[in-house]
């Protein structure tokens, strides 16, 4: 099967620092490795892989239809099958890093079964022993699948980087939409003091303004002196209603209000309004997702519109957030609504497919192989493993995308 994926063009030129990087003597190793375990082999009569030591041969084969793969050997003299029970077989098959499968084996209908399952990845040096007519016969052989090498300096190149999985606190998150506002106390309106004429103004719409800077000047209808009318806060005009000759009434002439002093106004159901609570932390982001920051729940409003029956949660904004969100913007947040310590995760961005399985890229030395994942709860920055990963595995969190690249390079190939 062949499996294809987009790189983003920013990517091509790390691609091609992997390939042209990397080119150690440890890297020239694990490509002749590659090659050797891509060569075909001789097969058996049941498409396994024919191991032959003078006239007596076993047919290795994994056999996964309907139960956890398994390996499943048959042996020969002469090409003519013997009977498993005749044959003592042993098999170590050594992982990644050092550590070591064995299997017994059992005599079952025409073949010896394995006891104990052939964990994924597939991917191992094999070391063989059988015991025949009073013959000890050896074989080894390298069966690698979703394995790479990549040079150190290759690597930094192409921007991948790594961390060892362990324990991490998850939180437990209800996605909500909202827009951004400006606070209550950061927007004024600008009225006169008494009735009068407007003799002058000062401000335009989308001023920058200060706090008691004159902005118009009123013949009052009364004492027809003139007084000074002044911003009662700094920030932008961003309404003007009134020009020069008008003659002032209850109206706001200008409306001012400060970007900086943000909130996000989220509308939070029924169903979650009991979680909703002041001090816990929202991951905002944009609807384009490319503005993002983390922020925390200030207020939940106690009334429920009445169509709706959505109260209303206000997310303090920090000044910074100015600078990539207006008022106005519709946002989406995460909010942390519980909290649990799982014995073991991954960053989720780490996670890649690879066959059939989500998958990160354990890391050992400079060599990266596939590591199949059982997972539970997924948040977007972490994913609860269940299985397939030992605690403290060191794994690619970044570039990801060009380890996979590189295993793709050689195949992907899941054959016995």
């Amino acid at each position: 099967m062949t499996y294809r994926f987009r790189i983003p063009a920013t990517a091509l030129l790390a691609l091609s620092l992997l390939s042209a990087c990397g080119s150690t003597q440890e890297e020239h190793a694990e490509g002749d490795a590659h090659e050797a375990a891509a060569e075909e082999y001789e097969r058996g009569p049941h498409r396994g892989r024919m191991l032959r030591d003078g006239d007596f041969a076993i047919e290795m084969t994994i056999f996964e239809e309907g139960v956890d793969p398994e390996f499943r050997v048959y042996a020969y003299r002469g090409d003519q099958p013997v009977a498993p029970g005749e044959v003592q077989l042993t098999v170590g098959l050594k992982r990644l890093g050092g550590h070591v499968d064995r299997f017994s084996f059992k005599p079952q209908q025409d073949f010896l079964r394995g006891q104990g399952v052939v964990k994924e990845p597939h991917s191992f040096d094999v070391q063989i022993r059988a015991v025949e007519s009073g013959k000890t016969h050896s074989w080894s052989y390298a069966s690698y699948e979703g394995r790479t090498t990549i040079g150190a300096e290759a690597a930094k190149a192409g921007g991948v980087k790594s961390e060892r999985a362990g324990p991490v606190a998850i939180s437990e998150l209800i996605d909500m939409a909202g827009r951004v506002e400006i606070t209550p106390e950061g927007k004024a309106d600008v009225r006169a003091r008494l009735p009068g004429q407007i003799m002058s103004m000062n401000g335009e719409l989308g001023q920058a303004v200060r706090r008691g800077q004159t902005l118009l000047r009123v013949e009052s209808s009364h004492s027809l002196q003139t007084y000074s009318v002044t911003a009662p806060i700094s920030g932008i005009i961003v309404e003007k209603n009134a020009n020069v000759g008008d003659v002032t009434g209850d109206r706001a002439l200008f409306v001012i209000a400060d970007p900086t002093k943000l909130h996000a106004e989220f509308f939070v159901y029924p169903r979650d309004a009991e979680r909703i609570r002041v001090g816990q932390r929202v991951a905002l982001r944009s609807l384009s997702g490319e503005a993002r920051l983390e922020a925390s729940v200030e207020a939940v409003l106690p009334t429920a519109d009445l169509i709706s029956q959505t109260l209303v949660a206000h997310v303090h904004l920090p000044p910074e957030a100015a600078n990539l969100f207006r008022p106005g913007m519709g946002v989406e947040g995460s909010f942390a609504v519980a909290q649990t310590q799982v014995p073991l995760a991954v960053r989720t961005k780490a996670i890649q497919r690879f066959r059939d399985f989500e998958v990160v890229y354990a890391k050992v030395g400079n060599t990266y192989e596939v590591r199949m994942l059982e997972l539970g709860r997924r948040t977007p920055e972490w994913t609860e493993v269940l299985g397939g990963l030992d605690p403290g595995t060191e794994y690619v969190t970044d570039g990801a995308f060009l380890i996979r690249a590189d295993v793709e390079k050689w195949g992907a190939s899941h054959d016995h």
